[in-house]
């Protein structure tokens, strides 16, 4: 079983997947990324890693574009269509204008050319395993004020959206025709399931959220 395999889905252990059908290489790569402290999933082609599956796992990978099978960048292709695509990091031997534009469009984190420095490999793989840190973190805070988010009623909404813009309880209670103190209520609801503290906590989660609030005037229009 492979580290791959074995790996629990929950961990947060960044996992470098290489991938190269030049055994020697490949090789010197794992010894090189291991004795940085990085944890290594290898695999000789695309093939041998999709048989097995990617994974849930943070990190990046490292591969070629040229293997038997499908090709690095279709590797590549498939890995932008998942919910957090990993840093795609191409070594290769030889590779076309075409290939590498093509890579650096699809938003490749780096494309090197072997033989590699292994210096430079190691700060290109820190850097990718940083920023996909940063990306899933970003992700995670986003889907928690979704899911908090989702959790308001429809009125709690209305009102949200009129505090954000500045409204005073006694507009919202003449906007939506509810007594002052239900207002005061819904606010306090909204606070607590958007688990902010202060109006400018609230702003910043609706901000983030990338929402654009309604002016009060339009709420319930």
């Amino acid at each position: 079983m492979s580290e791959m395999t074995a790996l629990n889905p929950a961990e947060e252990t960044p996992v470098i997947r290489l991938i190269d059908d030049d055994v020697s290489f490949r090789r010197a790569v794992q010894r090189l990324l291991r004795a940085a402290g990085h944890r290594v999933a290898e695999y000789g082609s695309v093939g041998e890693m999709l048989l097995e599956g990617i994974g849930s796992a943070p990190g990046c990978l490292v591969l070629d574009i040229h293997m038997p099978g499908p090709s690095g960048l279709d590797l590549q292709e498939m890995v932008a269509t998942q919910p957090e695509p990993l840093p795609v990091i191409f070594v290769t031997a030889e590779a076309t204008v075409h290939e590498t534009l093509r890579a650096m469009k699809a938003g490749a984190a780096d494309f090197l050319f072997k033989p590699v420095d292994g210096d430079a490999l190691l700060s290109v793989v820190n850097k990718a395993v940083h920023e996909d840190a940063i990306r899933r973190q970003a992700h995670r805070r986003l889907f928690a004020l979704q899911t908090r988010y989702s959790r308001l009623s429809p009125r709690e909404r209305q009102v949200l959206d009129m505090v954000v813009n500045g409204a005073l309880n006694k507009q919202i209670s003449a906007e939506l025709g509810a007594a002052e103190r239900t207002v005061k209520a819904h606010r306090a609801h909204v606070m607590e399931k958007m688990e902010v503290s202060s109006l400018a906590d609230l702003v910043r989660a609706v901000g983030q959220l990338g929402a654009a609030p309604q002016s009060f005037s339009r709420v319930g229009a």
